[in-house]
């Protein structure tokens, strides 16, 4: 590990909380309008700052590290650092968040000083989910994403139940939140029990260190299913999926777009829950990989049924999680990279279609099939940037979404025919639920009279999805410049469960060879 010389870290935590206290206290909208995005303007350059000080050679190691006692008595610490896996998803935080800032500019009509203060304390939480590496430490920031959420889904949400959406999304995470608790507290008491020491005073919750102490052969499918369970729940993988359409109905499309840009369920089961528990990750890897597959292409069905482009993009965002844990669990190189540069990919492309959602549903008052039709002869460029998305979000060489889902379907191949296939039938039925919808809601005559009196994209719509249209052809072109950031993280975390997986094949065997 590698202190950091500055706690940028902290400042890029810190910075979004202390814009949204400001945010919120200040009575005059025009001015806190301006805070907000100012911060987001600086909080991003800052993140961009945390990926010029990363050492992409030395990826493989916690960097920027910073750590305090924070409740001694436990062994608590105020610790985050970065590495290879973590880096990126600081800058593409950074960067969602303001593009949701700009996409709520006009369209928010009450309490918008709070509401953009909502924004910036969900920005600061979910950069200390990706920082932190004191378990509790994570905990804590994984649950402090809730209170933002449930207020943004209740007080501003588009549909008429957006009440009973944020309570279902709260006790879905609630839910999610027991079994996350209890296996964090089981590794600590587990590094007491295998170190010789006492409880309370040899708990362990740092992350680097419980990454090295091991855990016994029985507890680990216990802690493996409670970590899963936790992360599932957030992912979402089926059956736990069924709070994100209804999220996506009922609440704002700016919060719509950072729920479905930025898993953090998927960078759970990725961070901590295969790593932590090897030996149970690479036992049950086959029973991951077919639930990431059913919520493969069961999610693609269900999309394929879908009217409303809001919860088709909800489904697809689903289908796209099951791809990325097939990729985790081919325990290959291709996969566990392919799955790093998916969750990537959701940021710039899942987000900006769901903003583009939103930009419709704030002049049409809806995203019914029913009541589009004809939207490219009125919004020309409107149509020109979904079009852009819609072929990166189903893997159009050219596009972001094409190396990620190379890499991703290579590894399914290698990994298991059956795997492989699952991954390839989900590419097909993506093309089938995205285009046939763009066909009907963007091409052919204008029903309804009301989409002739639409306004295109304004300017600052179009600057904000200027910048992840460039990033995705940027991407698309050279992919090395985002592999090569986890090149070498990606290495060592499969080597972690390799080593552990061979390891206790000997073990066997010479228990077999002993007689």
């Amino acid at each position: 590990m590698s202190e950091a010389p500055f706690p940028i870290l902290s400042l890029l935590i810190m910075l979004p909380l202390l814009g949204a206290v400001a945010t919120g206290f200040i009575r005059n909208i025009n001015l806190a309008k301006k805070i907000a995005l100012s911060i987001a303007v600086l909080e991003l350059v800052a993140a961009l700052v945390v990926v010029r000080l990363f050492n992409a050679g030395n990826g493989d190691n916690f960097q920027l590290v910073e750590q305090y006692a924070w409740i001694p008595n436990l062994n608590i610490d105020y610790m985050v650092g970065i590495d290879g896996i973590s880096v990126l998803f600081l800058p593409m935080s950074a960067l969602l968040t303001l593009m949701a800032i700009m996409a709520s500019w006009n369209s928010v009509q009450h309490a918008r000083h709070f509401h953009f203060a909502l924004i910036l304390a969900l920005e600061s939480v979910t950069i200390g989910v990706f920082c932190a590496l004191d378990m509790m430490l994570f905990f804590l920031f994984w649950e402090l994403t809730l209170p933002p959420i449930f207020f943004l889904i209740g007080l501003w949400g588009i549909g008429p139940r957006r009440r009973s959406a944020a309570m279902k999304y709260t006790l879905f995470m609630l839910f999610g939140a027991v079994p996350l608790l209890f296996a964090i507290i089981m590794l600590a008491i587990n590094h007491a029990n295998e170190t010789g020491g006492s409880i309370p005073q040899h708990l362990s919750f740092s992350l680097p260190v419980l990454l090295e102490t091991p855990v016994a052969d029985n507890l680990q499918p216990l802690i493996f299913l409670l970590l899963m369970t936790g992360f599932a729940v957030k992912a979402p993988l089926v059956p736990f999926h069924t709070w994100m359409p209804t999220a996506a109905m009922e609440g704002p499309t700016q919060l719509t777009a950072l729920l479905v840009g930025l898993k953090l369920g998927a960078y759970g089961i990725m961070r901590f829950a295969m790593p932590l528990t090897p030996s149970a990750a690479v036992e049950y890897s086959w029973a991951l990989g077919i639930l990431g597959a059913v919520t493969l292409v069961y999610s693609a069905l269900i999309a394929l049924q879908q009217t409303n482009l809001r919860r088709l993009l909800a489904y697809a965002g689903a289908s796209h999680v099951g791809l990325v844990i097939i990729g985790i669990t081919a325990l290959n190189m291709q996969g566990i990279q392919g799955a790093i540069f998916q969750l990537f990919n959701f940021t710039l492309v899942a987000g900006s279609l769901m903003l583009i959602a939103g930009f419709i549903q704030h002049r049409l008052g809806s995203t019914e099939a029913v009541h589009l039709g004809g939207l490219a002869k009125v919004m020309p460029r409107l149509t020109g940037f979904y079009f852009l998305f819609a072929l990166a979000s189903i893997g159009i060489p050219g596009t972001i979404g094409f190396p990620a889902e190379l890499l991703l379907i290579i590894s399914a191949l290698i990994a298991h025919p059956g795997l492989g296939i699952a991954a390839l039938a989900g590419a097909i039925l993506g093309a089938a639920y995205m285009l046939p919808f763009m066909r009907r809601a963007f091409f052919g005559p204008v029903i309804h009279a009301r989409v002739n009196q639409i306004q295109d994209l304004r300017p600052r719509e179009l600057a904000l999805l200027c910048m992840p249209a460039l990033l995705i052809l940027l991407f698309g072109f050279f992919p090395n410049s985002v592999l090569k950031f986890n090149h070498k993280a990606a290495e060592v975390w499969l080597s972690r469960l390799l080593e552990q997986s061979v390891s206790e094949s000997e073990e066997e065997g010479s228990l077999i060879i002993a007689p």
